[in-house]
């Protein structure tokens, strides 16, 4: 039998208890053994859910339970670098949920952090780990459709509860914090490198002022990347790599189903209608296992997580890049230290 990272859980937040923690559970080199809410009732209830065997009533009695290696912080965005930098000076490895941080600053800062606490520390893009994402990198290095020019993405959902999370401005909320990254990050996976410039166009919810629809133009070495995401629009999800000699789709990028398979398609181009398109697909996993199991190995083996702080710093230079062309209708460079 493996051995498993020992892991505690800073919160119990849906994306935790819903998706992340029982994927996790499900991971060889994983065991989910305590989980921490302010709320001890409700730490206990979860713990009872899910069988973690331990409940805590404070974030703080955790990071200082000896027997547990490395945390999970699915907290609200504003708080994921606090909390990162509390955890790692406890001493633990630490997997935050993305955005890492609110600011390029507040993600650099966790540089200092990791070189004097000797921990590890990854942003939770857990689609870097899934099986249809490598193989497009795959794909892309081996030439499979020329070279790559373009990248085109659209990611939405529908949420008008202001007492939503997700639409609270003041703690990281907007499409582009939440589900815009994961376009930022597509096109620099892609390209293997970071924009020179961004251009993009923010329409914002009148009362709440998180952004409700938010496009942007990246401008890559190689090429270019474009996107449009919303938390006012149909759920809808979709990728597009271009190159000079083929396509490739990817259907459903980011929530990845853990109980059917999923498909990648590329295609030649040789005919409209889909004749030059050939299928690959992918069979039934769970990305949240894939994930657990890869920062763990990291832990465990010495090995590089799968998204650390400098990939996390570039993905949030070009979000604040974004957001700075929003304001000032220009052409932004992402400014990193």
């Amino acid at each position: 039998m493996a051995k498993k990272l020992r892991w505690g859980v800073l919160s119990t937040a849906k994306i935790g208890v819903n998706k992340v923690i029982p994927g996790m559970q499900l991971s060889e080199y994983v065991s989910v053994d305590a989980i921490a809410s302010r709320d001890l009732a409700k730490a206990r209830e979860v713990a009872a859910k899910l069988g973690i065997p331990t409940a805590y009533g404070s974030y703080e009695e955790l990071l200082a339970d000896p027997d547990i290696d490395a945390i999970y912080i699915p907290l609200p965005n504003n708080m994921h670098v606090p909390w990162t930098i509390k955890a790692a000076e406890a001493g633990k490895h630490v997997l935050c949920e993305k955005p890492i941080a609110l600011t390029t600053a507040e993600a650099e800062s966790l540089l200092a952090v990791r070189e004097r606490t000797g921990v590890k520390i990854g942003e939770a893009f857990m689609v870097d780990t899934h099986p249809q994402w490598i193989r497009l990198r795959e794909l892309l290095r081996g030439g499979r459709i020329g070279d790559l020019r373009a990248v085109m993405g659209f990611f939405s959902y529908f949420n008008i509860d202001p007492n939503n999370i997700r639409n609270k401005v003041d703690v990281g909320g907007g499409a582009l914090m939440d589900i815009g990254c994961y376009m930022v990050r597509a096109a620099r996976f892609a390209f293997g490198s970071e924009p020179t410039r961004i251009v993009s166009t923010i329409d914002r919810d009148p009362l709440m002022r998180t952004d409700r629809l938010t496009s942007a133009l990246m401008e890559f070495a190689g090429g270019q990347a474009m996107f449009s995401c919303s938390t006012q629009l149909v759920p809808y999800q979709r990728l597009n790599f271009v190159g000079t000699k083929g396509r490739i789709e990817l259907e459903i990028p980011v929530n990845a189903p853990p109980d059917r398979p999923t498909r990648l398609l590329i295609d030649t181009g040789s005919d409209v209608f889909g004749g030059g398109v050939t299928v690959e697909t992918f069979p039934i996993c769970e990305q949240y296992t894939l994930q657990g199991d890869a920062f763990s190995k990291a832990v465990l083996e010495g090995g590089e997580v799968p998204v650390g702080v400098e990939d996390a710093i570039g993905n949030m230079a070009a979000i604040e890049a974004i957001f700075k062309s929003g304001e000032s209708g220009q052409w932004e460079i992402p400014q990193q230290s």
